[in-house]
This record gives C-alpha cells, sequence and structure tokens, in this order.
C-alpha cells in the first residue's frame, strides 16, 4: 500500500522543479545540520581565540592608555556641542571643556540656567560660548541648533548627547505607561537626531560623538524601568552607529551609576529606599569623562567599580536580581509596615 502525496509542480522551460515540500525538507534540515555543528565548534574556537587575543587586546590597550596619558588629546580650539547643558553633568562638561579651551555651544530648554552656565565657562577660559535654547525631542529644533553652531563656529568637532529625563516608580503603579513618549522622546530620540544632523559635520572634521548612557541600560533597577529601556536603546543604537562609522568618528559611550543631580533628589531616593547608594558628583563625574575623551576611550564607567556589578549581572544574573528584588522592593515594604504597626 502506497502513499500518495499530491504536491504542485512548476514547469520551467521543459524541466519539472523538485517539489515546493521537498526544497523546504533539505533547507530545514541543512540548517539545522549547520546551527547543531556550530552549537559544539563555534564555543570551542571562542574559548581558544579568547586565550591567544585577549591578552594581546588588554596589552595593546595597555600601551595605548599610557601614551594617550602622556599625550592627551588637546581640546583648546575645538567645537564641542552639548546637549542638556543647564545642569547637572551637562553643565559641569561646559565648565570643564572651557577650563581646557574649547568653544562651546550650549543647548537646553531653561535659557536662564544655560547663560549663567555660559558666563562662567567664558570666565574660566572658553574663548567663544553660544547659547541656543531648544527641546531635543522635536526633530526640527534639533536640525536648527546644529545648524546654528555651524553657522556661528564654522565646524563641529564633538557632540556631547547629554540631555535626559527620568520618571519613577514601580511600573504597574506610575502613569509613565501612559506618558513614555516624553522620557524616550527627550533621551533616545533627542540623540538620534541630533546624531542625525551633527554626522556629516563630524564625518568633514574626523570628530566625536559623546553619549551619555546610564548603568540602567545594562543593569535593572527598580522603579526606573522606562528610564532604563531608553538608555538601554541609546547604548544599542551607538554601538552599531560605531560599527557603520568606522574610524571616520569616534563614538564614547558613558554609563554613570548613580550621579548627583537634580534627577536624584532626596525624596525619590528615599522613597526608592536607594539613599544608602553611593553618589558621585556632577562635577567629578565630569572631570572623569573630559579626562576619558582626552584618552580617545570607547567606553567609561563612572565610578569605576560599577564595573564589577556587570560581571555579576553577567555571569550570575538570578543571584543579583534576586537582590536588587530584595533591597529595593521587599525590604521597603517591610519597613513601611513596621512604621505602621509603630503608629498604632
Amino acid at each position: 500500500m502506497s502513499t500518495v502525496i499530491e504536491t504542485s509542480y512548476e514547469k520551467t522551460r521543459g524541466t519539472f522543479l523538485v517539489p515546493h515540500i521537498h526544497q523546504d525538507f533539505y533547507l530545514n534540515t541543512s540548517l539545522d545540520m549547520i546551527h547543531t555543528i556550530l552549537n559544539v565548534v563555534f564555543p570551542l574556537v571562542s574559548i581558544i581565540l579568547f586565550i591567544i587575543l585577549v591578552p594581546v587586546f588588554w596589552l595593546f590597550n595597555l600601551l595605548r592608555f599610557c601614551f594617550k596619558y602622556v599625550y592627551p588629546e588637546k581640546l583648546a580650539g575645538k567645537v564641542i556641542l552639548i546637549t542638556g547643558a543647564s545642569t547637572g553633568i551637562g553643565e559641569h562638561m561646559a565648565i570643564e571643556f572651557a577650563k581646557e579651551g574649547a568653544c562651546l555651544a550650549l543647548v537646553a530648554r531653561r535659557e536662564k540656567q544655560l547663560d549663567r552656565v555660559a558666563r562662567q565657562a567664558s570666565a574660566l577660559g572658553s574663548p567663544n560660548v553660544i547659547v541656543i535654547p531648544a527641546d531635543v525631542s522635536k526633530h526640527e529644533e534639533c536640525n536648527r541648533f546644529v545648524d546654528q553652531t555651524i553657522k556661528h563656529f564654522g565646524k563641529l568637532d564633538y557632540l556631547v548627547n547629554n540631555a535626559a529625563i527620568t520618571t519613577f516608580g514601580l511600573f504597574e503603579d506610575q502613569t509613565c505607561v501612559l506618558d513614555h513618549a516624553s522620557v524616550m522622546d527627550v533621551n533616545f530620540w533627542g540623540s538620534v537626531y541630533t546624531t542625525h544632523f551633527a554626522l556629516p559635520h563630524l564625518r568633514k572634521y574626523k570628530g566625536k560623538i559623546i553619549t551619555i548612557c546610564s548603568c540602567g541600560g545594562w543593569f535593572a533597577t527598580p522603579r526606573v524601568s522606562i528610564y532604563n529601556a531608553s538608555k538601554e536603546a541609546l547604548l544599542s543604537f551607538f554601538e552599531t552607529l560605531r560599527i557603520e562609522v568606522g574610524s571616520d568618528i569616534d563614538i564614547t559611550v558613558v554609563t554613570p551609576g548613580l550621579v548627583e543631580t537634580r534627577l536624584t533628589n532626596k525624596e525619590v531616593l528615599e522613597e526608592a529606599n536607594a539613599q544608602w547608594v553611593p553618589k558621585i558628583s556632577a562635577k567629578t563625574c565630569a572631570k572623569e569623562i573630559v579626562s576619558s575623551i582626552k584618552r580617545g576611550d570607547k567606553y567609561l564607567t563612572v565610578p569605576s567599580w560599577m564595573k564589577t556589578i556587570f560581571l555579576w549581572k553577567t555571569l550570575c544574573p538570578e543571584i543579583i536580581n534576586s537582590i536588587m528584588n530584595f533591597v529595593f522592593i521587599s525590604w521597603p515594604k517591610i519597613l513601611s509596615k513596621r512604621r505602621e504597626i509603630s503608629q498604632l
């Protein structure tokens, strides 16, 4: 007894093609075999290459670091555009760049604060500072302030994507699920828009892009889920862009830990039970970033001890997630219940 399988044959130039069902079978079988081989071979080859190449890579980076430490890049006369320059990290980066003699284009929504930062930068050594009030979440405004920078200075050497906002609270409680577009528009699209318009000018002068991401981009911290997602998107975008632009434009990705800014005020930290977490000042963070830029670093995590958490997150994610849940979710609930009982 034979089973007849009806299949459609296609006739082309007098010859019959293999049935589609057979083609799919052979293709899927071949792909499965390829992946089976790669599952065995690729890890072994990777381990061997790690043993050989990683020490060489580390040695190269060490020598490069030593050279750049002795002969850092000069920033005098460089034209640097900084978004979110009115407060926090952006403000202090403007001050540090001014001390190096750089020309500055300062962008933020609050003009009065920008004027204050501009006056301080001029007093500290910047030969030319312009203030451009703008909202980075708006496509046309990003185009405008990049154009104004080029018209005023005639070039652009560095772009610092720093502007950011955040929402705070547990995802199930907060309203950010309804208005999350504002966070993504500023933190992600604001940097993407600005980079898009600045890219031709940066490429022309072999410039640099410095993007302020966050450790929250790779280290999940409770109560800032949408903020973390925006920073992870930013991190992924600029790592991809680094490959696309190759050696034409250098890109430095900065992942700060908890920095003392208006986004990390006392009330927010107390509500999150995070007031005990060591903070770094915006001034110290900005100094580290500028030093890193002068060395030509590709990545910077500040404070540097946060890199250890990255290793824990990579190697033991279940452990670190359990600790984070207890410290930032369970323990605050326990404390809250104790307060309620004591007040009875």
